[in-house]
């Protein structure tokens, strides 16, 4: 197969930093807007990505459209799974944060015992991809987990959890630059270096965008924008559909056969 997930791009950011936000805002808006409850809403979505997944294993290269629906679709599924264990079987957010944060450590390391690389360059196995969607799922909760710890149970704020987040993704970015000059273009490092970053930014991200989605989404009352979940969610949805049609169109995500052959010499 060739490589089944996007190339590390500007655009992949976007639209990433964009499915987090509604991940956060279309689970509260199935849940509490349209009337579904936390368990139809839940078991709704998780047929839906299922589906989605099923699709996008079942394709042997990258296409935009069904990744990216896959991504949407676990990022509502993530925080679902966050809000059920808090909301309806009563466990604190510390305890899903530390939980899933050793979740995602098991993950990554039996990935890496079993592939000898959690690069996300070469996702060119059906191995391979089932550890990327595992990964992703449990960035997905663990970041929800910890957004609403930060903003809710540490009485932080939403505005403010947002400019924590992101100022640890800007310290992961300065880490890795520096690295990378550091270590030179051509030092074995260097790779390992790069991967440790993305995954980094990516869980970051997660709580980063469950902040955003409920800053924007939330009343004004309870310290957010009051655009409700229903403008929210059509406004990043109407993005990320703008973005992956460019992306369709013009192929600028797709891993060159180069980079692929080189990350799987490395290994």
């Amino acid at each position: 197969m060739l490589n089944k997930v996007p190339e590390v791009t500007i655009y992949f950011w976007i639209i990433k930093a964009l499915c987090t936000t509604v991940g956060e805002t279309a689970a509260d808006y199935l849940n509490t807007t349209l009337n579904f409850g936390l368990g139809m809403t839940s078991v709704v979505m998780s047929v839906l990505l299922i589906i989605a997944l099923a699709y996008q294993f079942w394709t042997r290269k990258y296409t935009p459209w069904i990744y990216w629906l896959a991504v949407v679709l676990i990022s509502v599924v993530g925080t679902l799974i966050t809000d059920n264990l808090t909301d309806n079987f009563g466990v604190s957010l510390e305890t899903t944060t530390v939980m899933f944060s050793i979740v995602l450590a098991l993950v990554f390391a039996v990935w890496y015992w079993v592939e000898k690389t959690v690069s996300i360059h070469s996702i060119v196995t059906t191995g391979r991809e089932a550890f990327y969607w595992l990964a992703i799922l449990f960035t997905f909760a663990l970041g929800t987990s910890a957004g609403d710890l930060s903003a809710e149970k540490f009485d932080l704020g939403y505005l403010t959890s947002v400019g924590i987040f992101a100022g640890f993704i800007a310290i992961v970015t300065l880490a890795h630059y520096t690295m990378k000059w550091h270590l030179g273009s051509r030092h074995r490092h260097l790779t390992r270096n790069a991967v440790l970053a993305f995954w980094l930014a990516y869980i970051l991200t997660r709580p980063l965008g469950a902040s955003i989605g409920d800053y924007l989404s939330q009343a004004q009352s309870d310290g957010g924008l009051g655009l409700g979940t229903t403008i929210t969610s059509f406004i990043f949805l109407g993005a990320i559909l703008v973005l992956v049609i460019y992306l369709t169109l013009t192929k600028m995500d797709q891993t060159p056969p180069e980079v692929i052959q080189a990350d799987l010499a490395e290994q």
